[in-house]
C-alpha cells in the first residue's frame, strides 16, 4: 500500500491537534477535582516489577491483555502516572493512526482525523488516567484491516483486544459474517481459529496457575451491579427527582451503584435489550442481501459498540473513548455530532460533579440522562444504516469520492 504524501500531511496534522488537546487536559478547568485510576494500575505494575504474578499472587480485576499497560509505567519510570499518560498518548497517537489507514478504504480525510485528535478535549480529563485507549487502539487496527481485506491479521489484532478488555468481542460475529460472505466459510473458520488462538494464548498462562482467580476477574465483570451513570439508574434517578421514588446508593465493584430489588430488575431489563440489540445487529448484517462493504462493515462495528455501551449495566465516562475512533468511520455527520454532545455532557458533571450525582443532585441526575439519551439516538442512527444496508441489493458499492467528504461528516 502506497502512501502519498497528502495523507501523510494529514496524519501529521491530526498528530499535532492530538498532542495540543493532550497538553491542554493539564491545565486550567481540566485539573479541577479529578477521579483518577491510576492507583490501581500502580499497584498492579509495582507488584509485577517486583516479581508478583497476576491473579495467583493478587488479585485482578481486568483480562491478561492488560496488563502491559500496568507494568510498563512501572519498569520506566519512578512517577507512574506520568509514565502512564505518555503511554496513554503513544495509544492516542496510534489510534489516529489506525483511523487513518481504515478512513482512506472508506474515503474520509482529515475532517474525521481532527475529530479524534481533538475529542479528548470535548470528554475531559478522564482519558488521561484510565487504559481505554490501548483496547480501542486494539480495535481500531483490527478493524482497519479487516476493511483493507487483511482478514486473519484483522481477526488476531481483535484477538489482542479483546484479550486486553472484553467490549471488542462485540465485533467478532460483525468480522466473522464479513469474511463469510466475502471469502467463504473456510476463510471464516480460518479466522475464527486465529482470533481463538490469540485469546487463548493470552489467557492460558494465568488458568493454568490460578484457574480460580482468572474466573473471578471475569465474573466480576459481568456480575456487576446497575451503575449509577447508566441508562436504567438515570431513568431511576429521574423517577426519583419528579416522584419520588426512593432509590439506594451502595459502592461495590469500584462503582456507585443502585441496590434494591427494582434496581436489580431494571438491570436485568436493561442487560436483556444489551443481547437483543446487539443479536438483530449481528443478524442483520450477516442477512443483507449483498455482500457486505468495507463501509457496511464499519458501520455495523460502530453500532454494536454503541449498543453495548448505551444499553450496558455499567456506563463509565471512559466508555466513551471506544467509540471516538469508530463512529466517525460511518460517514454520518449526525452520529458524529451525536457523539460529540455525549462527550461534552459527560464532561459537564465527570468528574467534578460525579459526587453530587452520588447524593442525587437532581441537575446532574438530569445531565446524565441526557447524556444517556444522546447515546440511545446515536445507537437509533447507526443501526438504521446497518438496517439499510440489509435491504439494499446489487453490487459493492464504489469507494466514496473525497468530493463527498463534507457531506459524509468530514
Amino acid at each position: 500500500m502506497t502512501v502519498r504524501a497528502p495523507e501523510l500531511a494529514r496524519v501529521a496534522v491530526a498528530l499535532a491537534l492530538f498532542l495540543v488537546a493532550w497538553s491542554l487536559l493539564h491545565v486550567g478547568f481540566y485539573e479541577r477535582e479529578q477521579i483518577v485510576d491510576t492507583p490501581v494500575y500502580e499497584r498492579y505494575g509495582v507488584a509485577m516489577r517486583d516479581g508478583d504474578v497476576p491473579y495467583r499472587d493478587f488479585e485482578v480485576e481486568y483480562p491478561p491483555g492488560a496488563l502491559p499497560v500496568f507494568v510498563v509505567p512501572a519498569l520506566l519510570s519512578g512517577e507512574f502516572r506520568s509514565a502512564f499518560e505518555w503511554l496513554m498518548a503513544l495509544c492516542g497517537g496510534a489510534v489516529i493512526v489506525a483511523t487513518a489507514i481504515a478512513g482512506r478504504r472508506l474515503g474520509l480525510g482529515l475532517g474525521t482525523l481532527a475529530f479524534v485528535a481533538l475529542a479528548p478535549l470535548a470528554l475531559g480529563s478522564v482519558i488521561l488516567t484510565r487504559f481505554d485507549l490501548w483496547p480501542a487502539m486494539l480495535a481500531s487496527f483490527a478493524l482497519a484491516a479487516l476493511v483493507h481485506d487483511r482478514l486473519r491479521l484483522g481477526h488476531g489484532l481483535l484477538g489482542v483486544a479483546v484479550a486486553a478488555k472484553l467490549y471488542p468481542g462485540v465485533l467478532l460475529p460483525l468480522a466473522l459474517a464479513y469474511v463469510w460472505r466475502r471469502r467463504g466459510r473456510r476463510e471464516a473458520l480460518v479466522c475464527g481459529g486465529v482470533f481463538a488462538a490469540v485469546v487463548v494464548a493470552a489467557y492460558l498462562p494465568f488458568v493454568a496457575i490460578a484457574p480460580g482467580e482468572v474466573a473471578s476477574s471475569v465474573g466480576q465483570q459481568l456480575s456487576r451491579p446497575l451503575q449509577l451513570e447508566s441508562l436504567g439508574s438515570a431513568v431511576l434517578l429521574a423517577a426519583h427527582d419528579l416522584f419520588g421514588l426512593d432509590v439506594e446508593i451502595r459502592s461495590s465493584h469500584g462503582s456507585q451503584n443502585l441496590a434494591g430489588t427494582l434496581a436489580m430488575l431494571v438491570g436485568i431489563a436493561l442487560s436483556v435489550a444489551q443481547v437483543a440489540v446487539l443479536l438483530w445487529l449481528w443478524v442483520a448484517f450477516a442477512r443483507a442481501r449483498r455482500t457486505p462493504s468495507p463501509y457496511e462493515l464499519a458501520v455495523a462495528a460502530a453500532a454494536a459498540v454503541t449498543a453495548f455501551v448505551a444499553l450496558g449495566k455499567v456506563l463509565s465516562p471512559q466508555f466513551l473513548v471506544w467509540l471516538v475512533p469508530l463512529v466517525p468511520l460511518a460517514r454520518r455527520l449526525g452520529a458524529t455530532a451525536l457523539l460529540a454532545v455525549a462527550l461534552v455532557l459527560t464532561q459537564l458533571w465527570f468528574p467534578y460533579r460525579y459526587w453530587d450525582l452520588a447524593e442525587l443532585d437532581p441537575a446532574v441526575a438530569w445531565l446524565v440522562l441526557a447524556r444517556d439519551l444522546v447515546l440511545v439516538a446515536l445507537l437509533a442512527l447507526l443501526a438504521q444504516g446497518v438496517s439499510g444496508a440489509r435491504h439494499r441489493t446489487g453490487a459493492e458499492p464504489a469507494r466514496p469520492q473525497r468530493q463527498n467528504a463534507v457531506a459524509t461528516g468530514e
